[in-house]
């Protein structure tokens, strides 16, 4: 006997609040972009700059002792966050930032010596996680990189959506990897996580999955709009998100699974990447049930989906993709 989250049959109207949906997600872009420009987002040393330094105390410490030991190397802005308490013997857990150290090898070198030295003979016992250095010109093609890198995956999935379906699909598709991108974005700055190069892969990632949650919905409508042809549209859609439906739940639940695993118990480091794609795996499910198919509802579609015409990227709908 299989398990079976939901009934294998299932009539939910869900493009019922399918206005609501869509005036909620405009109103969340809107205020994610504002939230974007009036708070920014908490860069990480990838995009700012500057020494990364992580280190294990013997002996738990207040924060404001060593951001006032930081302060007085006088090496630009200094950030301390507790990354792990001293609770229960353990050792406290420290991730400490200085400024940018500029592109001269030599002097990011020398900062680190600086900051190992200082913090050596201000606490004994020190242990080094991880220390991390880079310079300003660095930084700024990191974060030229990583906007590129999500712009050229969009534009390729615009591409591949085209020809796979009509254009109808691909502005649809499109559209609600948009909406992720912008609304993961928006709850980075409203959250200030820290926001770093994993960050930009959580992204990529999270575009890839919501792609493909809405390919599967799209191949099911193209299905249907053969089958039904006199069916109206908002009922044909509603037809094929239900029946890819436990699909859905059960690819988005095993994922979440192990995602809440990986963000309780995997540690600090990765905890923002789990955040990204926690959050994404979320708004992608959503996106590709609400924004993607009440689109397709707005732009309208070929009704007989077996006929490709010269308009759309179905003239390549009798090549198996």
């Amino acid at each position: 006997m299989r398990l079976r989250l939901i009934p294998e049959t299932t009539t939910i109207g869900f493009l019922k609040l399918g206005k609501a949906a869509v005036f909620a997600s405009i109103g969340a872009m809107i205020a994610s972009v504002i939230l974007f420009f009036a708070l920014g987002l908490n860069y990480g040393i990838d995009f700012r700059g500057g020494t990364l330094v992580m280190a294990e105390m013997p002996e738990e410490r207040p924060i404001g002792e060593y951001r006032d030991i930081l302060n007085g190397l006088d090496l630009g802005q200094v950030a301390v966050t507790e990354v792990s308490s001293g609770e229960g013997g353990a050792g406290q857990t420290i991730l400490m930032r200085v400024g940018i150290t500029g592109d001269d090898p030599d002097a990011q070198s020398a900062v680190v010596t600086e900051l190992r030295t200082v913090l050596d003979a201000a606490f004994p016992g020190i242990s080094y996680l991880q220390v991390d250095n880079v310079g300003a010109k660095v930084s700024g093609e990191l974060v030229q990189a990583g906007v590129l890198a999500v712009t050229l995956a969009i534009l390729a999935i615009l591409f591949y959506i085209w020809i796979r379906f009509e254009w109808q699909f691909s502005v649809a598709a499109v559209a609600s990897l948009v909406h992720d991108v912008i609304l993961t974005i928006g709850v980075f700055s409203l959250l200030q996580i820290e926001f770093n190069l994993s960050i930009i892969a959580a992204i990529l990632t999270i575009v890839g999955y919501s792609l493909n949650d809405t390919v599967i919905v799209f191949d099911r409508v193209r299905e249907n709009l053969r089958k039904y042809k006199s069916k109206p549209l908002d009922d044909l859609i509603d037809l094929s998100i239900n029946e890819t439906l436990s699909r859905t739940i059960m690819t988005s639940g095993t994922t979440l699974i192990a995602l809440l695993a990986l963000y309780f118990f995997g540690g600090s480091v990765i905890k923002g990447f789990t955040f990204a794609m926690i959050w994404g795996v979320v708004v992608g499910t959503y996106s590709s049930i609400y924004i993607a198919s009440m689109l397709l509802v707005r732009l309208g579609l070929n009704r007989d989906g077996s006929k490709p015409t010269g308009k759309a990227g179905t003239q390549f709908a009798d090549v198996e993709a």
